[in-house]
């Protein structure tokens, strides 16, 4: 269980490296976001916290004989989220962000069912993910509404 946990969990420090790769910024910085965008200093927090809930999950469901799907689910959504920040931070394609976010969600919704119904802590564990993805999408939307000039660029 334990070498399992460090593989996914490297997995998903490997996407989040990106954010190292493609930093916000001035440009993001500069453009305009709702009221309700959360603080800069909880990214982070949020991300470590579940980046280690989703290891976790996955350790979990890769115990059980039948986690080959939800395993597939989970392969599937941390490459679509290694995928945004290059797209959003260092393409800054607003809208292009905005549809891989939309896949992400599809993928993490599609995961968390699939480990409910291997294991319900691992389904659970996922559920925080789905909700920041939710939040996650509706800022990038936001952005992409507020912003038409960036938009346009893309």
């Amino acid at each position: 269980m334990t070498l399992l946990f460090f593989i996914f969990l490297a997995a998903c420090f490997a996407a989040g490296a990106t954010g190292a790769l493609f930093p916000t910024g001035e440009w993001y910085k500069r453009l305009k976001k709702p009221s309700w965008t959360p603080p800069d200093w909880l990214f982070p927090v949020a991300w470590t916290t579940l980046y280690l809930c989703m290891s976790y999950a996955a350790a979990l469901v890769a115990q059980d004989s039948n986690g080959g799907i939800g395993l597939a689910f989970w392969a599937l959504q941390i490459t679509i989220n290694t995928l945004w920040t290059p797209v959003f931070f260092g393409l800054r394609q607003i809208k292009l962000g905005f549809y891989i976010l939309a896949g992400l969600w599809i993928a993490v919704a599609a995961t968390t069912v699939s480990f409910f119904l291997v294991n319900p802590l691992a389904g659970w564990l996922f559920v925080p993910y789905l909700l920041w993805v939710s939040i996650a999408g509706a800022l990038n939307f936001a952005v992409w509404r507020l912003n038409p000039e960036e938009s346009a660029l893309g």
